[in-house]
Parts: structure tokens; C-alpha cells; sequence
């Protein structure tokens, strides 16, 4: 499972032009669920997402995490973030959870968010999405949680 965070001043997501979730400071996470992804794995990812030192301290250092400024959270989900690009100029997405477990997984995540913190919005699982992002800094990473099998 893998999120890829972006330190936002505000975020938003529409999808056939009517916004469907909407953050002010916080984290966009785009999420991609991997074959074998589970609970285990939801829980883990949630974790490093909610205490993942992103946010400037008194010092201006990187130590503070999202459950600590009181953050919001706009999650995401994107398959594409699973596909593999080692070679050729075509992605390939073995690797990908079926649409039935991504959506599964999916929502298994947003409801393990919303058990940190109060402010957890999401997009359409499988719509076209249209995201909108102030990033700030900008501050990216790239979180993965390997599945137990791999």
C-alpha cells in the first residue's frame, strides 16, 4: 500500500465538476492499494500517515505530524501510483489490487484515519478526479507498506 503526501495550505477534489471533499492545512494522500494489501498493511500505512514528522516546529524543523497541528486529511485513491515503470514507455499495473479490493482497502483506510483525526475527506473511488492543491513548501513523500507476502 502506498500513499504519496503532500503537505497542503488547501486541497480539493471534484469529480464531474461538483467538489466532493475539501481540506484547508494538512495532507493530500493519493493512495495505491497493491495486490495482498490488508488490514495489516491499512493500519500500518495510516499510522506513518498520521505521525509522519511533515510540519514546521518552533525551530522551523520538519518535527511535527498531522495528528500534532491538528491537520485535515484529504485522501485519494490512485492505481496508478502501483504500476509498474521499469521499462518500455507503457505502464503496466500487474501489480494492482483488483477494483474490489482497492475499494475495500481504500475504505478501510479513510475509516482507520477518521479514528485519529476529526477532518478526513476523500475523493470517488474509480471516478475521474480532478484534484486541486496549494502545496506547501512543497513537502512530498512517498510512503510504502509492503503486503506481509511479498
Amino acid at each position: 500500500m502506498i500513499a504519496l503526501i503532500q503537505r497542503v495550505r488547501e486541497a480539493s477534489v471534484s469529480v464531474d465538476g461538483a467538489e466532493v471533499g475539501r481540506i484547508g492545512s494538512g495532507l493530500l494522500a493519493l493512495i495505491g492499494i497493491e495486490k495482498g494489501d490488508g488490514e495489516a498493511e491499512a493500519k500500518r500505512l495510516v499510522e506513518r500517515v498520521m505521525h509522519y514528522r511533515v510540519f514546521a516546529d518552533a525551530a522551523g524543523r520538519m518535527n511535527r505530524s498531522l495528528i500534532d497541528v491538528n491537520g485535515a486529511l484529504l485522501a485519494v485513491s490512485q492505481f496508478t501510483l502501483v504500476a509498474d515503470t521499469q521499462s518500455g514507455t507503457r505502464p503496466g499495473f500487474s501489480r494492482g489490487a483488483t477494483p474490489e479490493d482497492g475499494a475495500r482497502e481504500f475504505a478501510r483506510f479513510v475509516d482507520l484515519a477518521r479514528g485519529h483525526i476529526q477532518q478526513v475527506h476523500t475523493g470517488v473511488f474509480g471516478a475521474d478526479m480532478q484534484v486541486q492543491l496549494i502545496n506547501d513548501g512543497p513537502v512530498t513523500f512517498w510512503l510504502q507498506v509492503k503486503p506481509a507476502l511479498q
